[in-house]
């Protein structure tokens, strides 16, 4: 049963609503929104393991340098979609709690790499592995091609939702 109580089935393909919205499209929205609701609880719930002052928004730059390596700001900044005044606060407070550090570009000595220090890494990873170990045991009962197929749609549409 879904939470908003239906069983999930949202009519036939292609009907269409008196407003004339797809159900489709109504239904993708729907669930979008359930997904991103309980994606930004989660978002600050890991923060808060990473580190009990961690503002949840930083998470995912944390995540970033953890795929990524060094980054400079100016391109977390983009990644993130925020402005280098609020890219500098973020990246202040996360020095100060002593999960990242600056160090020079090697490619450019005016620039500065942002890094995980060793902490951030260890505190990182620990909440990865646990969130990974939580989609494993939810997920246990879907087939993993299944789950590989959810993971490409949802690459598909990340990359549509970036352009």
């Amino acid at each position: 049963m879904h939470e908003d109580g239906s069983d999930g089935a949202h009519g036939a393909v292609g009907r269409m609503t008196p407003s004339g919205a797809d159900q489709e499209f109504l239904a993708l929205e729907r669930e979008l929104t359930v997904l991103l609701r309980r994606a930004r609880a989660n978002q600050g719930e890991m923060a808060r393991e990473v580190h009990p002052d961690l503002e949840s928004s930083a998470y995912g730059l944390l995540i970033r340098l953890d795929e990524l390596g060094g980054q400079r700001a100016t391109e977390l900044a983009g990644y993130i979609g925020v402005g280098k005044a609020t890219m500098s606060r973020q990246l202040r407070a996360l020095e100060d709690l002593g999960l990242i550090a600056r160090e020079p570009d090697p490619a450019d000595g005016r620039a500065w790499l942002v890094t995980l220090t060793e902490e951030g890494r260890r505190r990182v990873g620990t909440v990865r592995e646990a969130r990974r170990a939580r989609y494993v045991r939810q997920l246990a009962h879907w087939d993993r091609r299944e789950v590989a197929e959810l993971a490409r749609l949802l690459h598909e549409l990340n990359g549509v939702m970036a352009k």
